[in-house]
Parts: C-alpha cells; sequence; structure tokens
C-alpha cells in the first residue's frame, strides 16, 4: 500500500518514517517530486497523511483512510469522502495554550515592551513598574470549549482567573449566544478567542464596542473570526488596552497592516501550535493510528469534513 505524505519533513524525520513504517507499505513524500507529478501520486496513493490542496479531491482519489496534520479542517468541510478521516485531536492544544498564556502574561507584565528597550540599550527601570498589570483574579472569558479552550482555562486557574466559556451547544458552556456574550463584555477583563474557521466574523464591531474598555483580546483560534477593522479601531482609540494575536485575518500579515506597529499588540505569526519536535509526533501519531487501521479497530480522533470543526 502507498503512504502519500503531504507534510513536509526533513530528511532525518523521513528516515525515522522509513525505519517505523511496516515494510508493506510504500512512501511517497510529496516535496520530493516534481509539482507536476505530485496530484497523480496522490491518486495513487492508499493513505495519506497531511493537507493537500482542496482541488485534488476533486480528480478522484484511491483513499482508504486519510490522517490530517492539524486540528483544525474547516477548509475541507465540502471534500465529500466516504472513508475514515482523522485529526491531530489535542495534539496542538498545549503549545496553542502556552503561547496564548505567555502572550497574555508578556502584555501585563509589559515584556514585549521590555525587549524592544534591551535592543536599544535602554534603561529605564523604576518609572516601568508603575505601568503593570497582573493577569492574577482577571474576570475571563474565552469563546470556545474544545481542546485548546479547555488547556487554557486550566493554565488560568493557577492564577485565579474567574473563567466563563462561550460554546454554542457545549451545556457545560455558561454563556451560548452573541447576546449573552455581550451582556458579559462590559465586565470582562480579558476574551480568549479560540474558535474554529467555521464561526468566521463572530466575534464581530458589536462585541468589541461592547468590550470592558482598557480590557485585553487575544486570539489563538483563526483570523477570520474576529472583524479585525474594527479591533485596529479599538486599539487606535485606546477603546481596547491591547490584544495578543496568534492568528490574523490574512496570512502573512501585509506589511502595511497597522498591527505591526502598534505597541499595545503581541503578534506571535501562527506559530501557537509549534514544537521542536512537532513533525515527529505528526509522525507518531499515524503510526499509532496505523496500527489500529491495520488490526481493523476504531482510529482515534475521528472526524467528519462536513462539520468543518
Amino acid at each position: 500500500m502507498i503512504v502519500f505524505v503531504n507534510t513536509p519533513l526533513t530528511e532525518s524525520d523521513k528516515a525515522y518514517f522509513r525505519n517505523q513504517l511496516p515494510a508493506e507499505y510504500e512512501l511517497i513524500f510529496k516535496k520530493d517530486l516534481p509539482e507536476s507529478e505530485q496530484p497523480a501520486a496522490f491518486q495513487r496513493a492508499d493513505l495519506l497523511l497531511g493537507n493537500p490542496p482542496v482541488a485534488w479531491f476533486s480528480e478522484g482519489n484511491n483513499l482508504k483512510w486519510w490522517q490530517l496534520e492539524s486540528a483544525g479542517f474547516d477548509g475541507y468541510k465540502n471534500v465529500q469522502l466516504d472513508i475514515p478521516v482523522t485529526n491531530m485531536g489535542d495534539y496542538f492544544a498545549w503549545p496553542c495554550a502556552e503561547t496564548i498564556v505567555a502572550g497574555i502574561l508578556a502584555f501585563y507584565r509589559d515584556i514585549h515592551g521590555l525587549a524592544v528597550l534591551q535592543t536599544k540599550k535602554k534603561w529605564v527601570g523604576v518609572p516601568l513598574r508603575f505601568k503593570l498589570d497582573l493577569l492574577k483574579n482577571k474576570k475571563v472569558v474565552i469563546l470556545g470549549a474544545g481542546t485548546i479552550g479547555q488547556a487554557v482555562r486550566e493554565m488560568l486557574t493557577g492564577f485565579r482567573c474567574q473563567v466563563k466559556f462561550l460554546a454554542r451547544t457545549n451545556p457545560e458552556a455558561e454563556l451560548h449566544t452573541p447576546e449573552e456574550l455581550k451582556a458579559e463584555l462590559p465586565e470582562t477583563d480579558l476574551v480568549v478567542n479560540c474558535l474554529p474557521g467555521t464561526a468566521k466574523g463572530f466575534f464581530s464591531a458589536e462585541l468589541i464596542d461592547a468590550m470592558k474598555p482598557g480590557s485585553l483580546y487575544a486570539n489563538i483560534g483563526r483570523g477570520s473570526t474576529t472583524d479585525e477593522q474594527a479591533l485596529i479601531e479599538a486599539l487606535q482609540r485606546g477603546h481596547l488596552a491591547g490584544a495578543v494575536l496568534d492568528v490574523t485575518a490574512t496570512e502573512p500579515l501585509p506589511v502595511d497592516n497597522p498591527l505591526w506597529a502598534m505597541p499595545n499588540v503581541i503578534l506571535t505569526q501562527h506559530t501557537g501550535g509549534g514544537s521542536m519536535t512537532e513533525d515527529k509526533g505528526k509522525i507518531d501519531l499515524f503510526l499509532q493510528n496505523l496500527e489500529r487501521f491495520r488490526n481493523g479497530k476504531p482510529l482515534e480522533n475521528p472526524i467528519e469534513l462536513a462539520k468543518g470543526y
């Protein structure tokens, strides 16, 4: 059987993959092929690891199981396949949560501002102390009660934060509708967006305007879920204290976007889910599921593409 690997891997990770894979499987790495040959190789494959172009599916395929390399998959919601499809489950949840909490802490403790002063070799010292804030005891609303949101809440409990979830269908969430959220925002110090791409435009200009003056907005979900222009305007007029953004509406962020130049904005460039062993972990999860596939056992992290989340 042929395994088509869309995920770009280093040579050492490729060697690791080959050594771990059962002998009856043939590995084809997309990046090892000329671009013109890649779609045909995909169409021959029995198993797939990674996130190929959506257009490739319209040409037909021989797939028997597809393992995504991501947790999110809203870009494939219109792809119709009658095979098992699995994602990375909660693999990226903890790294994403650490990134956004690190950014939030950096904002409150002005670490980003101190880093700029360091590059300038400029000592300010004592006057800086009186502009610093604390994450401790903040009132927080987390948008989305999935694995990332749950991990963020777990971390924030260590800072004695009062946390509420917004989730449309999760019965454990305290908030379920935009109206309920809007009513909560004037008393909320920090909003953490963990929403998937299917919630496009959810955090609207109306909700941004309803936020507590001087509060902080953080986004580790998808840039498309936020009215970015409204967010920029709220930051420019001082309605919001700042923003911590792992994701933006357009990526890479255009050089003329005002977010680049705002001292009250921290941009982490969609690196939230990253780690030094990220790709090896993807291989390991594929191999674990492959063992289940070979033995006819239920696969871990099954998804339905049509749901988009």
